[in-house]
């Protein structure tokens, strides 16, 4: 059911030559993605780090062709945020946008639906995802790749260290469009 209204949805973005957007938010953690590693025989290897759960919030877009968006910030997410992520979409990329996102609660607050309701966000259409679907979301498929494959094993000192290594990751990674491209395939898309 929802792949056929997501099909929809797709249909009529193309029809009407809207860019395809799909849109999430995740966190980063002082405490590193353990991964299997090399180490001489008889020594266990040894990650040290700072137990502590601070962490970086992240909200990233990325679109069928492999281009990537991604913010970040030392606090969580406020619809404020979130508007001012929407507003630099709408900057960065002409004509009109098809906006796919989950159905968290900040993506349904007053704020939100004021600035949709905005002359200047008219040239977005957004369609929610079904509820409890992450597997229907390419993004999540980029903070699985950003965690396990670009910031395996990395330890970081504080947030500062953190946000350093997750710029060249997404750097990284915005060098890979074919990565991204996978995301979708693996969705079932394109």
């Amino acid at each position: 059911m929802a792949g056929a209204a997501l099909a929809c949805a797709k249909k009529k973005a193309e029809a009407e030559g809207r860019v395809i957007l799909f849109i999430d938010e995740s966190a980063f953690y002082l405490l590193p993605g353990v991964r299997r590693t090399w180490a001489p025989v008889g020594q266990t290897p040894q990650l040290r780090c700072p137990l502590r759960y601070d962490h970086l919030s992240v909200i990233s877009a990325i679109a069928p062709d492999g281009t990537f968006f991604l913010t970040m910030q030392k606090h969580a997410f406020n619809s404020q945020d979130v508007i001012a992520f929407l507003q630099g979409l709408l900057q960065a990329i002409e004509g009109k946008l098809l906006m796919i996102w989950d159905g968290a609660p900040i993506h349904r607050s007053k704020a939100i639906k004021q600035f949709l309701a905005h002359p200047v966000a008219k040239r977005i259409l957004l369609e929610r995802l079904p509820a409890y679907a992450p597997e229907l979301n390419p993004d999540e498929g980029i903070w699985h790749y950003l965690k396990q494959v670009e910031l395996a094993n990395v330890c970081c000192k504080d947030l500062d260290e953190l946000a350093c290594k997750l710029d060249v990751a997404a750097d990284n990674l915005g060098d890979k469009p074919d990565v991204i491209q996978a995301c979708f395939h693996q969705c079932g898309y394109y």
